[in-house]
């Protein structure tokens, strides 16, 4: 579990307006820095990062939070994956990580496959022997020339024990180097992992160094596989990164769409011709983490540019599983006469390319056509086979909302009936990837592949359910929320609508100006509040010792209201520049009053026509008086200031 510690540590060590700059271009006005919102298209800036308090607010879209959930806005992710995303970005290593931790750190075993990228490189443009000349020949026939190879870090490892001596000369033990899958014990005695290969360097979504792919040069012996990949460690997870996700991702966000290759070199030449939204699953099957990854950058279109043999057709079949599980198009091309992304770029120009994409079909039509073409339906019990082949084949889907569209087309096609076609399809047995059998034996470096307490601890850190909605929304009915979560919009009047946005502003001066408001306590103290969370968070920062910076202000009132950094995002009132500091203090606190009083003089009304009568009826009375007095007080004060 991610503790309050660790989280408060992340968030200190984040530069908020420099993470927000990545991807936007900001301008600082006074204390905040304003520009146009990531979220939603806009031509005038109306998002906002004030880097003392620590949130960001969107007056366009409504949105707005802390840099966490800047985060998962931007990233896609949940809470807690949000919290290790900006650890993993400062090189903060989390308690929930140490504490499960057996064996070298993991930002060690960083550094070291980092070393070995640099090593590996080195080798391949100035390594001597047939070997370093063997790998250039092997990448300049494929058309990587230096040019390239520098640019994707392309290396070749030697091995014969040269990598190991290397990384025990820069200080790394023997333990972090077999912890990092660089090395392994071979009759005791620590040897390279990789030997005599080409070497591919990946990289997470930061651009750092988590493992490597290597392939064989010349032809394979007996039991030598072409591909070696690095095993999964405690840096680095084959099912849940892709190759060329971090050149790729500002791509795939610019322009929607993703493309997927099968290989490490059909990767690089689509990118050296333009195509730089492309990637590559990790010598694995193509897997729903990998359709999250790419979702994380919000494309709209999925491509699988799969092979044209037997292998590519396995692979779109295997990511029909994924239909239903994503809001992208899965689509798929093959390329003419069988040949591979970068085969035919070599006798293809980039537009031709192009054009293959842009023709494009669904990944299930791909699929039908394949499937069926094997099989002879000319005679029934031979559409009975295939009915039984198809149905395995969709049967990841018997589940899906799509399962009716599919089993009709599937029926029709087969001349068979639609309820026989879908019982057909639940009946079957779903298969499994290879990658999600259990393993016979545990590889010891191999980390564990899911703490068990994990979907624990995310139901636990994620944000409250309940979306706080700004004052401009109010006047749109919402569903009711959970009781906790404070009042139904719905329920509201015109003017606790109107309440409710004045004391989103006073909380709002409060997070910025918390000791100046302290003098005003007492008249804070007798409110009326619409929102029992906004007066749980009234407290909760007055409650902070005096000289507490807006961070912590802040901080108090997420401890006793998660959604705090929504409500306290969206002030507008002491941006303004007409007023000085303390009028704007002066005006958030007679505002929210004023409507705190004319709700109590309602409430009193409604009593008195209850059941109110004798003492209590005259003691009402009297409070209703002074607080209309108090109201019209206000109201004059109110007035004067807006008409100045």
């Amino acid at each position: 579990m991610i503790s309050d510690e660790d989280k408060e540590k992340v968030r200190q060590a984040t530069d908020f307006v420099q993470l927000v700059s990545e991807t936007v271009e900001l301008r600082q006005r006074g204390q905040e820095f304003w520009g146009c919102c990531p979220f939603h298209g806009e031509k005038s800036p109306s998002f906002k990062v004030n880097p003392a308090t620590g949130l960001w607010h969107c007056f366009g879209c409504g949105d707005g939070g802390d840099v966490f959930s800047y985060v998962q806005r931007r990233e896609n992710l949940e809470f807690p994956d949000a919290i290790r995303y900006l650890a993993d970005r400062a090189g903060i290593e989390l308690s929930e990580e140490r504490g499960g931790r057996r064996g070298p750190r993991r930002t060690r075993l960083m550094e070291a496959l980092g070393e070995a990228e640099a090593y590996y490189h080195l080798m391949l443009m100035r390594g001597r022997g047939e070997g370093p000349a063997a790998a250039r020949a092997y990448f300049a026939g494929r058309g990587f020339g230096s040019d390239v190879c520098r640019r994707w870090g392309l290396g070749y490892a030697p091995g014969r024990g040269q990598l190991v001596a290397q990384l025990r000369a820069k200080g790394f033990s023997a333990a972090e180097l077999v912890s990092a899958d660089l090395a392994m014990e071979r009759s005791g005695r620590l040897s390279d992992r990789f030997y005599e290969r080409v070497m591919f360097p990946i990289h997470d979504e930061l651009g750092r160094t988590i493992a490597f792919g290597g392939r064989i040069l010349g032809a394979k012996g007996e039991g030598v596989a072409k591909y070696v990949n690095t095993r999964d460690t405690p840096a680095f997870n084959k099912g849940k990164h892709l190759f060329a996700y971090d050149k790729a991702k500002e791509s795939m966000a610019a322009t929607a769409e993703a493309i997927v290759c099968e290989g490490y070199t059909d990767v690089i030449a689509m990118h050296e011709a333009g195509f730089t939204n492309t990637v590559a699953a990790l010598g694995t099957a193509f897997r729903l983490d990998h359709v999250r990854l790419m979702e994380r950058q919000r494309v709209s279109r999925i491509v699988c540019l799969f092979d044209g043999d037997a292998a590519g057709q396995r692979a779109a079949e295997r990511a029909v599983r994924y239909l239903d599980k994503t809001s992208a198009a899965l689509l798929c091309v093959v390329l003419p006469d069988s040949q591979d992304p970068m085969e035919f770029l070599a006798s293809h120009s980039a537009d031709e390319m192009r054009a293959q994409l842009d023709g494009a079909r669904p990944l299930m039509d791909f699929v039908f056509e394949k499937r069926l073409a094997g099989h002879d339906l000319s005679a029934p019990g031979r559409r009975v086979r295939a009915l039984e082949d198809m149905a395995g084949l969709l049967a990841p889907l018997k589940h899906s909302v799509l399962l009716d569209e599919y089993a009709t087309r599937l029926a029709d096609t087969l001349g068979m009936d639609v309820e026989e076609t879908k019982r057909a399809i639940r009946e079957a047995p779903v298969a499994e990837l290879d990658e999600e059998r259990p393993r016979r034996t545990a590889r010891p470096e191999a980390p564990a592949s899911r703490p068990a307490a994990r979907a624990a601890v995310e139901d636990a850190e994620a944000p409250d359910a309940y979306d706080y909605v700004p004052a401009e929304a109010y006047d749109q009915v919402a569903p009711p929320p959970p009781a906790s979560a404070g009042p139904s919009l719905g329920a509201l009047s015109a003017d606790e609508r109107m309440q409710a946005a004045a004391e989103r502003e006073l909380l709002c001066a409060l997070s910025l100006r918390c000791d100046a408001l302290r003098a005003y306590a007492e008249r804070i103290a007798g409110l009326s509040w619409v929102d029992e969370r906004h007066e749980a968070m009234a407290w909760a920062m007055l409650s902070t010792p005096e000289g507490a910076s807006p961070a912590e202000v802040v901080a108090a009132a997420s401890a006793v209201v998660p959604d705090a950094p929504r409500i306290l995002s969206g002030g507008r009132v002491m941006e303004e520049s007409e007023l000085s500091d303390d009028e704007k203090l002066d005006f958030v606190v007679d505002n929210v009053e004023l409507f705190s009083c004319r709700r109590r003089v309602r409430q009193i009304r409604a009593l008195l026509r209850g059941s109110a009568a004798g003492d209590e009826s005259e003691a009402l009375f009297e409070e209703a008086t002074a607080l209309q007095r108090r109201a019209g007080e206000l109201s004059r004060r109110l007035s004067s200031v807006s008409s100045e």
